[in-house]
C-alpha cells in the first residue's frame, strides 16, 4: 500500500484521466507512480511532459547501455517498482534480461561489455552519497560516447535517482509489469470508478 493513496479516475480531472488512458494502452496498466503524483495536478503535468521529452531526446547512447545504467540505479537505491518497470521495458526492446541476474558481478561477468561496465560504474559513482565521480571516469566516457553521450547518460542516471528515491519514499513497490500481471491501483474501488483507467 502506497503511503499516499493513488488518485482514482473518478476523482481525477480530464487531463489526468486522459493520461491514465494513454498509459494503460501503452503499458497494459496505469503505472502506480502516475496515480500517486496525480494528487498534485501541476506536478503531474510537469513530470509527464519532462518524461516524454527526455524519452524523445535520449537517442545518442545505445539503448542497452543507457537502460542498464538506469536499471543499476534502481537496483542500488532499492526501488522495486523501477526494477520491475525497467525489466519490462528492456524485455519489450528485445534486450537480454539474463544479465540482470548478474548485475552484482558486472565487472567480471561476460554478459557485460566494456561500455556497459563503464556506464554502470558511472551510475554507481553518481548514486553514491556523496558522489564519487572522477575526472578520469568522465574522460573515459567521453572517449566512448562523446560529449552528447556523457550528458545523456548523466541526465538519465540523475532522472532515475529522482524516480527511485521518490517511489521508495512514497511506498510505491513493484506492480507486476515484468510478469504481465499488473496490480490495478484502485482495484478495491466500485466498478464505475475504474472505467477511465482501464486499458482499452
Amino acid at each position: 500500500m502506497t503511503r499516499i493513496a493513488p488518485l482514482a479516475p473518478a476523482d481525477a480531472g480530464p487531463l489526468v484521466r486522459l493520461a491514465y488512458r494513454y498509459a494503460a494502452r501503452r503499458f497494459g496498466a496505469v503505472p502506480e507512480p502516475f496515480t500517486v503524483v496525480a494528487n498534485h495536478r501541476k506536478l503531474f503535468a510537469a513530470s509527464a511532459v519532462a518524461e516524454l521529452a527526455a524519452e524523445k531526446a535520449s537517442t545518442v547512447l545505445p539503448a542497452a547501455v543507457r537502460d542498464i545504467a538506469v536499471y543499476r540505479v534502481a537496483w542500488t537505491v532499492g526501488c522495486s517498482w523501477c526494477v520491475d518497470f525497467g525489466s519490462m521495458l528492456m524485455r519489450l526492446e528485445g534486450q537480454d534480461l539474463d544479465r540482470l541476474q548478474h548485475i552484482d558481478d558486472y565487472r567480471t561477468s561476460p554478459l557485460y561489455s566494456d561500455d556497459d561496465r563503464a556506464a554502470i560504474a558511472y551510475a554507481d559513482a553518481m548514486t553514491a552519497t556523496p558522489t564519487t565521480v572522477t575526472d578520469e571516469q568522465v574522460a573515459d566516457l567521453q572517449r566512448r560516447f562523446g560529449n552528447d553521450g556523457v550528458v545523456e547518460l548523466t541526465y538519465q542516471i540523475s532522472l532515475e535517482n529522482q524516480r527511485s528515491r521518490m517511489n521508495s519514499a512514497l511506498g510505491i513497490v513493484d506492480q507486476g509489469f515484468s510478469t504481465d500481471s499488473c496490480r490495478v491501483p484502485w482495484a478495491d474501488q466500485p466498478a464505475d470508478s475504474t472505467a477511465a483507467g482501464s486499458p482499452s
